[in-house]
């Protein structure tokens, strides 16, 4: 990833603009165009197109405009029309406004650990508004953090229900973004049509063919000699959503089932922190079931 050095001091007037459309000349001329007129200045920029992909075409571009909250709605109003000549997809958000997640956790704790920490040394650049759990084991820990803990029992027969009941919590906390930090549960269609790429999901690399409860176990005993996560988000059909994120680690026939087991965690809880920071940091558009991260 190409690291960002701003050249101004006033976060509050930097901007992140992320388009996408079908490839064709002039995107960049007009994009760039419209940024000048406004009086804002480019800080950094980068874009993609490919022919593999249908002839698509993406950019993100993070600039500054002086008194960015006061002409917020004349900056958006006015790329509208830009956006529309090319048949644009986009957003624009203001880099100093932190989202809002939910963090997503079952009775394993090493993804919230990492997420927690980072978030305590000011790496995670979102603000955490409830950790949501369907067990109890890790109350205490966020509480002592003064976050908002809910416990949540879901089963397969009150999964619909407590949807519901997950739907209002996050309404009530205005969250942007839903983190599973192995939460151990399959998210109903309810909450994926409400949160469109916006349910980070982590799982080890062994799907689709170690699946059950015990596939390090499996993996073991077929002698696998690589071991990886992947983060993506979340879609209808079961831990087939874009991915955003992957890692592996070689490992051998000296590693026994908890050398596989920590190894994985490791990855699990790197994988899933890079993959939130990017999401946060609006370095990610998605195109169908793939992603381009900038």
């Amino acid at each position: 990833m190409n690291m960002e050095r701003d050249v101004f001091s006033n976060e509050r007037d930097m901007a992140i603009l992320l388009v996408s459309c079908a490839d064709r000349p002039g995107i960049v001329a007009g994009v760039s165009q419209f940024l000048f007129e406004m009086g804002a200045n480019i800080v950094h920029s980068d874009q993609f197109s490919t022919d593999a992909m249908g002839g698509f075409f993406a950019m993100r571009v993070k600039f500054q405009l002086a008194h960015l909250a006061e002409r917020w709605d004349e900056l958006n109003w006015q790329f509208a029309a830009v956006a529309d000549s090319f048949q644009m997809q986009w957003r624009i958000t203001q880099a100093s406004k932190k989202k809002k997640i939910a963090i997503f956790v079952s009775k394993e704790d090493h993804c919230l650990q990492e997420l927690l920490w980072r978030w305590r040394l000011g790496e995670l650049q979102a603000e955490i508004a409830a950790v949501i759990s369907n067990h109890t084991d890790f109350e205490p820990l966020v509480s002592a953090l003064h976050l908002p803990f809910y416990h949540v029992p879901v089963t397969r027969e009150t999964r619909e229900e407590q949807a519901v009941t997950h739907l209002k919590l996050l309404q009530k906390h205005e969250v942007d973004t839903v983190v599973l930090a192995r939460y151990m549960q399959i998210i109903p269609k309810m909450l994926i049509d409400r949160y469109p790429n916006k349910i980070i999901n982590i799982h080890h690399s062994f799907l689709p063919a170690f699946v059950g409860g015990k596939p390090y176990h499996q993996a073991f005993e077929r002698g696998v000699k690589l071991i990886g996560a992947t983060a993506h988000y979340v879609t209808e059909e079961l831990d087939q959503g874009p991915i955003i994120e992957q890692d592996v680690e070689r490992i051998n026939h000296r590693h026994d089932v908890s050398d596989l087991k920590r190894t994985g965690r490791d990855l699990e809880r790197i994988v899933l922190a890079r993959a939130v920071q990017w999401h946060l940091n609006d370095q990610i558009v998605v195109h169908g079931n793939k992603t381009i991260v900038f």
